[in-house]
């Protein structure tokens, strides 16, 4: 048995031409542990403009309908050789309901059921997925549990992360997004110290509205001395940015060596011997290069952070146990707000793609294949 149905796929050729389409496919039965999920719902995540747009330029791209060539321009044509030619399909998470299985035990268990997944290629009207990571919803709607994996699990791993490494405390930047309210929530219920760095005094009192304790505006004049003040509170020497670009992480390793100089007895050429780390686990800012000033002392680093190698670290007790808080906690904790709905076709207009692509923190965008 096949099933027809469309799908977005995504292609950079070698002369800089990057197409986004929505073509007509066919998709195979499952097989073994495999199902074949009907997509209702799946949202527009940062993770997913990596292949969607990149920097490429959409402001000159052809648009025709279910069609978008763009121009991609260098170093990032050059940096992305290994993937020249490759149509990929795209969409990380999703959600909706299973119409056909593999022959497993756990498989057949999902026949009928509607499940939140991670196939890779959400962004289709149906896809193979692995049931081991089909997360049944319950009685929640596709739109409940479309985000119920990347931003719950990413939130849920930062602290997890933090306790495996010895830290009490954790400092988040672009921390008014849909993942950053849910770390803010998590936080207070693990009883784990956070401190946001936000942008703009909406996004202050959107968290302080949520109860967060420390909330730093990264746009006011006495930001570092906030930042210092809220470092020294909290004993936040770990922190996680998703910008990525510009003097970030710079600026928070800055403050976190200030507060630990600060506290020494005795003065070092070395500087202070407190170890102080920065993940980055995203590039919201593709223009500048991640810019560092080395003034904080020598106990320092940077580091990725990627959610599916953390996953196989922490082990399958673990992650059950995140699983299992996201499913009984999907509309408060882990619930997640779009600002506009697409189908396929709407998510290559000009207009949607300028729009979903400045991942503005709140404004995220759910694509529903079907409407």
């Amino acid at each position: 048995m096949t099933t027809t149905g469309k799908q977005l796929f995504t292609t950079l050729s070698a002369d800089g031409k990057l197409t986004l389409e929505v073509s007509e496919e066919t998709f195979p039965a499952p097989t073994g542990n495999q199902v074949l999920v009907k997509m209702e719902a799946a949202p527009i995540n940062p993770s997913d403009l990596a292949i969607l747009a990149s920097a490429a330029d959409f402001e000159t791209a052809e648009y025709s309908n279910g069609k978008v060539v763009a121009n991609m321009p260098e170093p990032f044509l050059t940096g992305q050789k290994n993937r020249h030619g490759q149509r990929l399909p795209a969409g990380n998470e999703g959600a909706g309901e299973v119409v056909a299985t593999g022959d497993s035990d756990m498989a057949k268990a999902l026949m009928g059921k509607r499940v939140a997944c991670v196939p890779g290629n959400a962004f289709s009207q149906y896809a193979i997925a692995d049931a081991m990571m089909c997360l049944p919803l319950g009685d929640h709607s596709s739109e409940v549990g479309a985000s119920s994996f990347v931003n719950p699990m990413t939130a849920l791993g930062f602290v997890e992360t933090a306790k495996m490494e010895g830290h009490s405390a954790i400092i988040h930047l672009a921390a008014a997004s849909n993942l950053g309210q849910m770390l803010n929530k998590i936080c207070l219920e693990d009883g784990m110290k956070l401190v946001n760095i936000v942008r703009r005094q909406e996004h202050v009192d959107l968290l302080k509205g949520l109860g967060a304790t420390h909330v730093v505006n990264s746009s006011d004049d006495d930001y570092m001395a906030q930042l210092r003040a809220a470092i020294k509170d909290t004993g936040a020497f770990l922190g996680f940015d998703p910008i990525g670009g510009g003097q970030n992480t710079d600026g928070v390793l800055k403050a976190m060596e200030q507060v630990a100089a600060s506290q020494m007895d005795e003065y070092s050429r070395y500087g202070s011997n407190q170890d102080k780390k920065m993940y980055q686990y995203g590039r919201l800012d593709l223009q500048n290069p991640t810019i560092l000033t080395p003034s904080y002392g020598l106990q320092w680093t940077v580091s990725g952070w990627l959610l599916t190698p953390f996953l196989a670290k922490a082990g399958m007790e673990t992650v059950i146990k995140m699983r299992t808080r996201v499913q009984q906690n999907l509309t408060t904790t882990f619930a997640s707000s779009y600002k506009a709905k697409v189908n396929l076709e709407e998510m290559l207009t000009k207009e949607a793609i300028s729009d979903y692509r400045q991942m503005k923190t709140g404004e995220k965008y759910l694509v529903t294949p079907w409407a």
